[in-house]
Parts: structure tokens; C-alpha cells; sequence
């Protein structure tokens, strides 16, 4: 079942409730059909989580370009012309946030229509809508998510031959608790044979990024440290386990906060915990 939490927007005029297509969304196949010819910009800093938008994307049949980065994504923008954007929030250098502001001081100056942007997130709660509101994105979609949850996304957004400012959308569905199952992963990617490749590439990146979280916290390398956690959080929130995820993303607030040696324990029991999780992955 779909989640759907919608919410109207501060001096949006439309009827609270409402996303731009939704009279068409209640037949997705149909409605998606219409759409091909959009383009959508897809900005994710994880290669991984990058590739499988692709992929998703490909079978969906929706043109696309990924962009690795806020900054090849603003030049892409510049010059060419996309439907829909759907961006990482957590990217280093330029976040999703301070590029959403980007893009929109851009439209205004230029008189350029205004492209929907929808955050691709790990977590969502009062702080991150707040943020997504302020810097002018149009709705979220939580991470980890399936084609379906994708393709709603796309029902719901393009085209946008008038953009304007609309209502908030959560498409994502609730995560269970706990480590991802084999059935969990069919039922969220479609078949055993999508998500294996992927599964595979997920723990490679991760293990090289544990083994540099490793190294970067013994040299007490605090950019580093925080940036294979940063990576870390995308591994892991791409399946699901948000605990695991959520102990991440505090522990990269903590380390800048007052630096790797003062969270020394906490970096190792996380450490050890996410090597758990990936032999746990490995036997799946």
C-alpha cells in the first residue's frame, strides 16, 4: 500500500490535498504512458543509489541524466531543459537544499519556468520538511524506494506545463523495522534478479568504505570520517535499515560537533554493527 501524506504549501492557492496530476494517477500505467518524451534530472552523490534511479528510470522508459553532484547539475540545467528533478538532500560541498536555492534565485532572475523538485531522502521529520519547504522543493520521496513508489512520483510530476509552487507529497512507503529480508527486497524491487547485481556492488562500495572509515578515524581525519559515513548512510539507507542509518547520521552531527577522538567508542561499535549487517547482506 502506498503511503500518500499530502499538505498544502504556504501561498499555494490550490486546493490543499492536491498534486498537479492526480486525476490521472489512479491508472499509473496509463498515465505514465503520456510522459515518456519528459526528461528527468536525477543529483545523488552515491553512485550506487545513482545507478539504480537509472535503472529504475530505463524501465520505466523515462528519458534521463544523472548527475553525480549540485554543481554538474546546475550546468546541466543551464543547458538543457528537464521536467522534473529529483535530488539527494545530503550531498557534500552543495547539499539538495542550497542547490534547490540556487535553481530558484536562477528562475527568478532569468524568467525561467520553474522545474519541480522532489528530495530523495533518508529520513523526514519536522526539521528536514521545514528545510525542503524554506529552500523551495515541491514534495519528498523517501529512501528506500521500488518502481511503483517511482513511478507515482513521475504520475504525479511531469509534465509540468505550467509549474507553479504545490502541495507537498510523501510517496514513499513505511519501512518495517530491523535488516531487510530476501522476500522484503523482491517485493520493493520487482524480482531477485534486479536487486542481486545491486546487492552485490552495495556491499563491495561498502566494505571500501568501511575499510576508509577505519583509516580515517585511526588518522583522526575528521573530513574523511565524516564523508565514508556520509557515504555509509546511503548504503544502508538504500535497503532500509534505518536504525543503522539513523545512528549514522548523528554520529556525522556528533563528529563535527566535538571531532573523532571524543567519539572513539561510538565509531567502533558502529563500525562493528555495520559489518554485522553486511555479512548478514552477503549470506542473503
Amino acid at each position: 500500500m502506498l503511503l500518500r501524506v499530502r499538505g498544502s504549501m504556504p501561498g499555494n492557492s490550490k486546493r490543499p490535498g492536491t498534486t498537479p496530476s492526480e486525476a490521472s494517477s489512479s491508472s499509473n500505467g496509463d498515465a505514465l504512458t503520456g510522459r515518456r518524451q519528459a526528461r528527468v534530472l536525477v543529483v545523488d552523490d552515491h553512485g550506487l543509489y545513482r545507478a539504480f534511479m537509472g535503472v529504475l528510470l530505463d524501465a520505466l522508459g523515462v528519458r534521463h541524466v544523472l548527475c553525480s553532484d549540485a554543481h554538474s547539475a546546475l550546468r546541466a540545467l543551464a543547458d538543457e531543459h528537464f521536467d522534473l528533478i529529483i535530488s539527494d538532500c545530503r550531498m557534500p560541498v552543495m547539499d539538495g537544499y542550497a542547490m534547490t536555492r540556487e535553481l530558484r534565485r536562477l528562475e527568478r532572475e532569468g524568467g525561467r519556468a520553474r522545474i519541480p523538485v522532489v528530495a530523495l531522502t533518508g529520513r523526514m521529520g519536522p526539521e528536514e520538511i521545514r528545510r525542503c519547504v524554506e529552500c523551495g522543493m515541491d514534495g519528498w520521496l523517501l529512501k528506500p524506494i521500488g518502481v511503483e513508489q517511482l513511478r507515482d512520483v513521475l504520475c504525479d510530476w511531469l509534465p509540468m506545463s505550467t509549474p507553479e509552487p504545490a502541495s507537498h507529497v510523501n510517496t514513499s512507503t513505511p519501512r518495517p523495522p530491523g535488516f531487510a529480508s530476501r522476500e522484503s527486497l523482491i517485493a520493493a524491487f520487482g524480482s531477485w534478479e534486479l536487486v542481486e547485481p545491486m546487492l552485490c556492488k552495495l556491499i563491495q562500495e561498502a566494505n571500501e568504505d568501511l575499510e576508509a572509515l577505519w583509516q580515517a578515524q585511526a588518522a583522526e581525519d575528521e573530513h574523511a570520517t565524516t564523508q565514508h559515513l556520509h557515504r555509509l548512510v546511503g548504503s544502508v539507507a538504500f535497503l532500509g535499515a534505518t536504525t543503522l542509518e539513523y545512528r549514522a547520521v548523528r554520529l556525522i552531527d556528533r563528529v563535527h560537533l566535538s571531532g573523532v577522538a571524543a567519539n572513539h567508542s561510538a565509531l567502533g561499535r558502529f563500525y562493528q554493527d555495520i559489518e554485522i549487517y553486511l555479512n548478514y547482506l552477503y549470506k542473503l
